[in-house]
């Protein structure tokens, strides 16, 4: 598995270079703002569904409501979603990540072998069937539409535009890392980790409720042996696609 996450690592980092990272460039540069945030707005709106439903799940009924009412106000007032209305003023309800990946954490389900995808990036096979379930149900909870291949593959693409603008100071910071590759996985496991904890009321939190991020630096594992340890690679390192982006937003305990 070591061999052939290094493998994906070097093809991501290539295809990024040469081609993601220059049009995200461009989309920044040359999509106004508003639209861009109208566009993220609209995609997580569609996720809601699946959000209020692990709430359930994670036997929080007070956050699947608060979520379900978030849903309705944007989905109506919002204009489909396109504008967060739910978050300001005199709703309050802010935008929270959950799915099938937290409530298998939730739930003491460990995260299983680390993974570097092509099209995904970091992740764990815990994260890849959660994440599975959770695009597999959103056509039931929110329409057939969401089947289409012109759907599927435009919002893949803007969601990772928008994410490659939105994490590009993260990918600087790891990139000043003596091993790159080495903090993205660690940077994602404790992450990930932070986000489960979340949900049981263990994570900090900063101002925004994102996670305060860990050291970047990655921790050797004691006493490992040299042949168990992951190559260090000397170049710089392949920004993270994912679904999501890596620092999320956590979602509250209650």
């Amino acid at each position: 598995m070591q061999a052939v996450n290094q493998a994906s690592y070097d093809a991501v980092q290539a295809v990024d270079d040469a081609v993601i990272a220059p049009v995200a460039n461009v989309y920044e540069k040359g999509v106004p703002r508003p639209i861009r945030m109208g566009l993220r707005n609209f995609l997580r709106n569609l996720t809601e569904p699946i959000v209020a439903l692990n709430y359930l799940l994670q036997l929080k009924p007070g956050k699947a409501a608060e979520t379900v009412g978030r849903f309705a106000i944007n989905s109506t007032i919002g204009v489909g979603g396109v504008i967060d209305v739910a978050k300001k003023k005199p709703f309050n309800l802010p935008y929270r990540r959950n799915g099938f990946a937290y409530t298998f954490g939730y739930y003491g389900i460990g995260p299983g072998p680390y993974m570097f995808l092509p099209l995904v990036g970091p992740t764990t096979l815990r994260d890849v069937i959660g994440l599975g379930l959770d695009r597999f149900l959103m056509p039931f909870a929110v329409g057939g539409p969401l089947r289409n291949p012109g759907y599927v593959y435009g919002s893949f693409v803007i969601r990772s535009l928008d994410e490659r603008v939105a994490n590009d100071e993260l990918f600087k910071r790891i990139r000043e890392e003596s091993n790159p590759y080495a903090s993205y996985r660690e940077l994602y496991l404790k992450t990930r980790q932070a986000e489960i904890d979340a949900l049981k009321g263990k994570a900090d939190f900063q101002k925004e409720g994102s996670i305060v991020l860990p050291a970047i630096t990655p921790t050797p594992p004691p006493a490992m042996p040299a042949a168990a340890s992951e190559p260090v690679s000397a170049a710089p390192p392949a920004p993270i696609f994912v679904s999501e982006p890596v620092v999320q937003p956590l979602p509250s305990a209650r």
